[in-house]
């Protein structure tokens, strides 16, 4: 299925008959299967689906962490189906933020080292401490600064996994399962969040979620099953 709205300028993540599988027996079962998607600037993507059922992959593939066995995964139009592993690491540093369910903040290190070492990893140490602060406050954990992921709540441990995925300054961000871990409240709260920093920045962003709180703000929404992105309401 071919998922695309009325926006005409240049998506900024496009999916191009994206297949993926994994071993099954002797065989294999399909995650995936010719999957498209255009995602825009300024644009959120909600996609629901069973557990098991390929969210994560997608969220992968999309975020060049893994190649699909067969499509392309295109940044600004440009095709990363043949790019070597560096520049798809590469690609992946400058353009895409992700954030996973569990924030998967390092243990040892405060608020703002969290976000410093992004920084530090890609090279852009100049005002690279300035640029956490402003992001924290930002996000309204800028009086964690200091504080461990252990002394954070799990909003707050969200919030400061936003933060870092946003400090390369990317254009499209990945969340997988954002308010999974959280109640109600802080899942609307985060939900929320990941709205205004979308709208803001003008990212692109795909939330893959089994909760029902993203998508009140989401412009496509999408179910995945039997590797098929169909309307959300679609079950299987």
């Amino acid at each position: 299925m071919n998922v695309t709205n009325s926006i005409s300028a240049q998506p900024v993540l496009a999916l191009r008959g994206i297949r993926a599988v994994v071993p099954d027996g002797a065989g294999e079962r399909v995650l995936l299967d010719a999957v498209d998607l255009d995602l825009h600037a300024g644009e959120i993507a909600v996609i629901t689906g069973r557990s098991g059922g390929g969210k994560s992959t997608l969220l992968s593939l999309a975020g060049l962490l893994r190649k699909p066995v067969a499509g392309d995964v295109l940044i600004d139009s440009e095709s990363t189906a043949t790019m070597s592993e560096r520049g798809r690491t590469r690609l992946r540093g400058k353009r895409i933020g992700i954030v996973y369910q569990n924030a998967n903040l390092l243990p040892n290190l405060t608020a703002l080292e969290q976000l410093e070492v992004v920084a530090h990893v890609l090279g852009r140490r100049k005002g690279a401490t300035d640029r956490a602060r402003a992001l924290l406050a930002d996000l309204g954990v800028g009086g964690q600064q200091t504080s461990l992921p252990g002394q954070l709540s799990g909003g707050e441990r969200q919030r400061v996994g936003i933060a870092r995925a946003l400090m390369a300054e990317p254009s499209i961000l990945l969340a997988d399962e954002p308010t999974a871990a959280l109640d109600p409240e802080l899942a609307d709260q985060v939900s929320d969040l990941l709205a205004r920093v979308t709208r803001d920045r003008g990212l692109a962003t795909m939330i893959v979620t089994h909760d029902e709180a993203p998508l009140a703000h989401a412009d496509v929404r999408l179910h995945l099953a039997d590797g098929q992105l169909n309307p959300h309401g679609q079950r299987d």
